[in-house]
């Protein structure tokens, strides 16, 4: 996944979930957030960013805010590059794919992936990772209820004969593994370790991410 018209900036402030003030070229812009996240060890005033220009002349922001350096590793925070760079990975992912269907409605819920491959059909759930401690990486940032539905709704699509994954990507390349961040939403942790136990497959994959742009790099090691 590449972006375009990449510029450098330094984060100032973030009013709100949708935008920041970020010095660009000495002047003080304000950016849209591609991301309602907290990113609060990330977006700390005086980080290096890099932003993306609009070409809308319609847009009431002329810049996209897509990534931010934590130390010397530079974090994509475009909460669409998750599903987008998954969608180019899935042909390495699975053998003899035959469909992918992104957004497929089953039952009560929106997966972000349907698949079919050799003789086989999954529905995959993508959520992207950006919190790190002590390189550990850890989802949620927040508690997420709509996160909780998701990874039950996995477990009935098992039962029903199907395949699921739970897929957690890496929006950078750090983190020794994966695990949910139980401390900031126990529930989701729990509910994590139950699809494990209904068979569904939890795989995380680290990303290689610089100023252009974002890709899957491999698998990280996942502990539930």
């Amino acid at each position: 996944m590449k972006y375009k018209n990449v510029k450098e900036g330094v984060f100032l402030s973030r009013p709100n979930r949708f935008i920041a003030k970020i010095l660009i070229e000495g002047k003080e812009e304000t950016v849209h957030v591609k991301n309602t996240g907290r990113c609060r060890e990330l977006l700390i005033p005086g980080a290096r960013v890099f932003v993306e220009e609009t070409d809308n002349i319609n847009r009431k922001t002329k810049f996209d805010l897509i990534s931010v350096y934590k130390g010397d590793v530079l974090y994509n925070i475009d909460s669409q590059a998750p599903n987008k760079v998954f969608g180019e990975y899935i042909e390495k992912l699975f053998c003899n794919v035959k469909l992918i269907k992104p957004e497929c409605k089953y039952k009560n819920s929106r997966f972000d992936f349907y698949v079919e491959y050799q003789d086989k059909k999954a529905f995959i759930e993508v959520k992207g990772v950006t919190l790190e401690k002590h390189g550990v990486m850890l989802f949620p940032d927040a508690p997420t209820e709509r996160g909780v539905k998701h990874i039950n709704e996995l477990c009935e699509c098992v039962k029903d004969g199907y395949e699921a994954y739970a897929v957690f990507v890496i929006a950078a390349e750090a983190g020794e593994y994966f695990t949910p961040n139980a401390e900031t939403h126990k529930e989701f942790a729990k509910t994590l370790k139950k699809a494990k136990d209904c068979r569904v497959k939890i795989i995380a994959l680290n990303c290689v991410v610089d100023k252009e742009g974002i890709s899957i790099k491999d698998n990280i090691e996942v502990r539930v």
